[in-house]
């Protein structure tokens, strides 16, 4: 089989992907990989704790590996962290980087340049399918997820902190994909049919926070998200 790793965010998406490729049996995925906050210990975007990814980890049985990054970081700082890490990976002859993007086509371009970069290929399981259908499959295999970030300028802080279920979806507001594609919000899977066992939680507080940035004509912008903190309970 041919060697890969899969861009693992802890989150529904890339949990269905990986799915797929475990059952078609043509890739030999060897590692996760998961950008991580490093001054925070949480996983990036997503504000999960790191001691959860590890769990998650641990229940599907593959070696992690964790982009740590500032707080704040340029692209191009982060996509040269982003090839020093790979480039190991590709000396192990492992050819092949899996994701869980659905339609966005600039973010698959992007990913596809930097792999050839060093030499990689991207593999797309769930890719141009409808988001609707992946969710009924998601919930027909077993898996469950909470939803543990926002974007607040889509949705109010009561979305967070919800399970992802068909009352979540049905109170969406018009526009809002159903499967978070567009970053409306991000996920946390705590029970998939390839963890050895579930992953037990409690919810603790949302917190708002705020982010300064530029956007490519230099204009300072900012942009508001909520977080629901996830803690581990390990019997």
């Amino acid at each position: 089989m041919t060697k890969a790793f899969m861009n693992w965010s802890g989150g529904k998406d890339s949990a269905l992907s990986l799915y797929h490729i475990l059952q078609n049996h043509t890739y030999d995925v060897k590692y996760l990989l998961t950008s991580v906050n490093d001054t925070l210990g949480r996983v990036s975007m997503h504000g999960v704790r790191e001691d959860l990814l590890n769990l998650q980890a641990q229940r599907i049985g593959l070696p992690l590996i964790t982009l740590r990054l500032p707080e704040t970081s340029s692209m191009e700082e982060y996509n040269l962290r982003m090839s020093d890490t790979l480039r190991p990976l590709a000396e192990e002859g492992i050819s092949h980087s899996i994701f869980g993007d659905i339609f966005l086509e600039d973010l698959r371009h992007y990913r596809e340049n930097q792999l050839a970069k060093v030499g990689m290929q991207g593999v797309f399981p769930i890719w141009k399918r409808d988001s609707y259908e992946l969710l009924a499959e998601f919930w027909d295999l077993g898996f469950q997820t909470i939803v543990v970030s926002v974007n607040g300028s889509l949705l109010d802080a009561s979305f967070c902190g919800q399970i992802l279920n068909q009352d979540f979806v049905k109170n969406l507001p018009k526009g809002v994909d159903v499967c978070g594609e567009n970053g409306e919000f991000h996920t946390f899977v705590f029970q998939a049919p390839y963890f050895s066992k579930s992953i037990d939680f409690q919810k603790g507080e949302t917190v708002e926070k705020t982010y300064q940035y530029k956007n490519a004509s230099g204009e300072s912008l900012q942009s508001t998200y909520f977080f629901t903190d996830l803690i581990p309970t390990i019997p």
